[in-house]
């Protein structure tokens, strides 16, 4: 029987949101995912700039799935070395600038790293009174103060500051008594722990999956790249794990799955949608249906780069995305028993697994035929 170890979901996600990983900057977390997976026993292999493509070996050929979530956060990078001893920077990632105010952040030069904050250039009252209120939420409005004695252009270069270095933003975690997560960078260190803990669960299990599936961990998501180019020639479907947006407006909850049916970038096997929707029900799993607008995923790259696959998004609950985020322990939980359900459920579709393939076998959507 399978078991979530709710405690490893916790652990493994906290280990995560201590690394830094901006998009650009994710070897590190590469190399702690990749040693999970090795203290697993499961194989995988690394693309050239680092995504892993592991596999959970399963009864029959072909028909292979995968499950992806991506190891990349929001982040920034040096774009001026000021005269005032500061950086201005420009962000990695797309998120507003409003967020970004205050946050501590880990610059990493060539040789080592520093810490500071990010700022609005306008940043004390006692100085600037009601400016401060009035200074327009831009990128180009903030720069790094940096905890080391410095005051020109010449003291960042005498420290090996450059235009291009990176810098993360602390995650600052923290987990309630009622169970919420609040952290930065829960998109996607949260799928990234769901995906994880669901490998684990199945490894403990022993169990053999009725078709192979190669558990993604992409390196690309937040600059739009993502899933574009790690999948294996046999993978038919593919599970992208990643955040909904709980807002007004939307259907998602923090407490529950999202199944989306759509976003900007995808719009999602209807079957394949379906059957995850199928799985929630048959395993009293709590979920909800949502619509993005705003938003795109590992498998939305997947399909731009053309990969004629079967895609479905799930996504654990997440309030203030790409801001000040909140998701719920019961989301995660509830997004690792889906994947677990989904992986030893048997394809249904046959068809599939024929790269091209005749008529016969091809799925027939059923519709109710109107009465005259």
């Amino acid at each position: 029987m399978i078991t979530i170890d709710t405690e490893y979901l916790k652990t493994t996600l906290l280990k995560l949101l201590d690394i830094p990983s901006p998009t650009g900057y994710t070897d590190e977390i590469v190399h702690a995912v990749g040693r999970e997976l090795e203290r697993m026993g499961v194989p995988f292999e690394l693309t050239r700039r680092g995504a892993i493509r592991a596999t959970l070996k399963g009864a029959q050929p072909k028909l292979d799935r995968a499950i992806v979530s991506h190891l990349d956060t929001l982040g920034a990078m040096v774009r001026e070395l000021k005269p005032n001893g500061r950086l201005g920077i420009m962000m990695i990632g797309h998120w507003s600038a409003r967020f970004a105010e205050g946050a501590r952040v880990t610059i990493f030069t060539d040789k080592r790293s520093f810490r500071g904050t990010i700022q609005p250039l306008k940043a004390s009252g006692h100085v600037y009174n009601d400016e401060i209120d009035t200074q327009p939420v831009s990128w180009d409005n903030l720069e790094v103060r940096i905890d080391e004695k410095l005051s020109t252009r010449e003291d960042l270069e005498a420290l090996g500051f450059n235009v291009g270095d990176f810098i993360a933003v602390d995650s600052s975690p923290e987990l309630t008594s009622s169970g919420f997560i609040k952290a930065r960078h829960l998109d996607n260190k949260a799928g990234v722990a769901c995906q994880l803990t669901t490998i684990k669960a199945i490894v403990d299990a022993g169990i053999t999956l009725p078709v192979t599936c190669h558990p993604l961990f992409t390196i690309s998501e937040e600059e739009g790249t993502g899933a574009s180019s790690i999948l294996h020639g046999d993978v038919a479907a593919m599970v992208a794990i990643d955040n909904s947006t709980v807002a007004p407006g939307q259907n998602s909850r923090e407490d529950s799955v999202t199944i989306a049916m759509r976003d900007q970038g995808a719009i999602y096997d209807y079957h394949l949608t379906h059957r995850l929707i199928s799985l929630c029900e048959d395993n009293a799993i709590p979920y909800v249906r949502d619509v993005f607008r705003h938003y795109r995923s590992d498998a939305a790259s997947a399909l731009s780069a053309g990969n004629d696959i079967r895609t479905g998004l799930i996504c654990f609950g997440l309030d203030a995305s790409h801001g000040h985020e909140r998701t719920h322990i019961d989301s995660l939980i509830a997004i690792s028993r889906l994947l677990c359900a989904y992986l030893q459920s048997t394809p249904r579709i046959k068809h599939d697994s024929n790269k091209l393939g005749p008529l016969e076998g091809f799925p027939m959507l059923s519709v109710n035929k109107k009465t005259r």
